[in-house]
């Protein structure tokens, strides 16, 4: 099942599949952020103010508006 990132529960992983803004994907790539990477949100902010995140063993803080252009599969 995939779904934005945004909408993932704290705790939760998945692998990126796809990035809806080249832009943002152009930055996330040049900081190893790809296709393929496992991603588990670890904390969010209140008030839809940032996600706290683990991507591929890196701690990594994204906007509310960046997470919502990556798409994610589950991971059980």
């Amino acid at each position: 099942m995939n779904s934005p990132l945004s909408n993932i529960e704290v705790g939760s992983s998945g692998i990126i599949v796809q990035f809806m803004d080249n832009i943002i994907a152009g930055k996330l790539m040049t900081m190893g952020v790809l296709p393929g990477s496992k991603v588990r949100v670890v904390r969010k902010a209140p008030f839809k103010g940032g996600l706290y995140l683990k991507i591929d063993g890196s701690n990594m803080v994204l906007r509310e508006k960046e997470a919502e252009t990556i798409i994610l599969s589950m991971i059980d």
